[in-house]
């Protein structure tokens, strides 16, 4: 059960004791449950009223969150733009405790940063928006050009994305294929919908891709974008395409919650990967390691739209995809999503002389003292395998916004290819910036960069 989907407002599930006593958090008296209400107690016109009257408080408490934790100025690196235009933005922009320094806390351990609570709150898990409700959340920006596309809105009237656009991937974002890099963008600037996707791609796929690009299109009912009185959207909707969160194979940073765990407190923020590069993939989901694309497609469908709960999925109207065929047709189009250019890396993935000096020391760093290739191994900067970090060394448990943070358990490793065109990063979106990337392993790995070793580091990564 959701906190906004029951008259009297109880947690849809009940919190551990034993994990959770001795932390101070809340423990109801309800039984628990893995499942979330089929009846629903209240009417729709309740329901809406009621989270639109609590919808300032929800956001003015993220706002209040996002600007402790972070500096969300807009400050985009001079000269450099993601492969679709967009600026970079630049610089460390989570907050370091008072009276801290970043050399401080790489030089501690990390039982001594644990003990004096000077792990950066920019580091700690970031909670949903809403994280007791949860769900899809899609940027404004994508919102509205869906509804000039498509006349499909996908506004939450209970809640709005949280992240400032400026820290979000390019969009529309360029589509490269690995199957013809002689055509370069082929989306033409344009973003690919139910509406054109024929238009731009006859003649360039072959009927499977097409059929499966169709697919991932198409729009089906979705946890809160359905017809059904516990939805989120103002009127029945048809509901949420793949490619609404993976905009023209790529991302727009849109955030879900993680279908997989219970109870909500421990399930994690999800930050959209790209669907880039999944040809040189062989697990997928952030934490799910999910073993082919095949399997992550049709576990969407039949889980994560409805928040890993089957039961209210028949209510909702899940969509069941054909394997042999559909799901494999989806399969087949992901699979040849290509990473952007990278022009100053040769055919093992690393640095043409024509590099600066700087991202030639950057690359001597990756390779060495900084420790990255240890997981992001070249030509795509992936080990295709899957790390806990044990983040937890740093901090005491505890609840953010309604976000208990503990541990994350194991995460995937990413392929580094293209990275400057995917922030936030992290598998939550906790870090808005390479810089704040690089700043975080600093201390989790305890590497001991100096400040000039980390500036070089960056330049690498972007030039990836």
């Amino acid at each position: 059960m959701r906190l906004s989907q029951s008259p009297r407002r109880r947690p849809w599930i009940l919190l551990a004791a034993g994990a959770l006593g001795a932390c101070g958090v809340a423990i109801a008296a309800d039984p628990p449950t893995s499942y979330m209400p089929v009846v629903i107690k209240e009417t729709f016109a309740a329901i809406k009223a009621r989270m639109e009257r609590d919808k300032p408080a929800v956001e003015r408490r993220q706002r209040s969150l996002l600007e402790q934790r972070y500096d969300l100025s807009d400050q985009p690196v001079r000269g450099l733009r993601m492969s679709g235009g967009k600026p970079v933005q630049g610089g460390v922009r989570v907050r370091l405790p008072a009276g801290a320094s970043w050399e401080q806390l790489a030089a501690m351990t990390p039982e001594q940063i644990r003990e004096r609570d000077l792990f950066p709150a920019g580091f700690l898990p970031l909670p949903h928006p809403n994280h007791a409700e949860g769900g899809m959340v899609f940027p404004k920006f994508h919102i509205e050009a869906l509804k000039r596309a498509e006349q499909r809105d996908l506004t939450r009237f209970d809640l709005d994305f949280d992240l400032p656009d400026h820290f979000l991937p390019d969009f529309p974002a360029p589509i490269y294929l690995t199957t013809r890099p002689d055509l370069g963008d082929v989306s033409k600037g344009q973003l690919v919908t139910i509406n054109n996707y024929y238009e731009l791609f006859n003649g360039v796929l072959n009927p499977k891709q097409l059929e499966g690009l169709r697919l991932l299109v198409t729009p089906f009912a979705q946890q809160q974008f359905n017809q059904t009185e516990d939805r989120r959207s103002a009127l029945p909707s048809r509901g949420v395409a793949c490619l609404d969160c993976h905009s023209n194979g790529h991302t727009v940073a849109a955030t879900h919650l993680v279908g997989d765990i219970r109870p909500q407190p421990f399930r994690h923020r999800i930050d959209t990967p790209t669907l880039r590069g999944v040809n040189v993939q062989r697990l997928f989901g952030s934490q799910r390691a999910l073993k082919t694309v095949e399997d992550f497609t049709e576990f969407e469908q039949r889980a994560a739209y409805f928040d890993g709960d089957p039961v209210i999925a028949t209510k909702k109207g899940i969509n069941i995809l054909d394997r042999g065929h559909q799901v494999h047709a989806m399969g087949e189009f992901q699979a040849i999503l290509d990473f952007p250019p990278a022009p100053k890396l040769d055919l093992f993935g690393k640095l043409k002389p024509s590099a600066s000096d700087a991202q030639k020391r950057g690359q001597e760093l990756f390779f060495g003292k900084a420790q990255c290739s240890a997981c992001h191994a070249p030509p795509y900067y992936t080990d295709n395998s899957m790390h806990n970090l044990q983040v937890e060394r740093f901090f005491k448990p505890q609840t953010i916004n309604g976000r208990f943070a503990a541990m994350d358990g194991p995460i995937k490793t990413f392929p580094l290819r293209g990275i400057k065109d995917s922030p936030p990063y992290l598998h939550d979106g906790r870090l808005l910036t390479l810089e704040d990337t690089v700043e975080f392993f600093n201390v989790v790995l305890q590497t001991r960069l100096e400040p000039q070793e980390k500036d070089d580091l960056v330049a690498f990564l972007r030039a990836l």
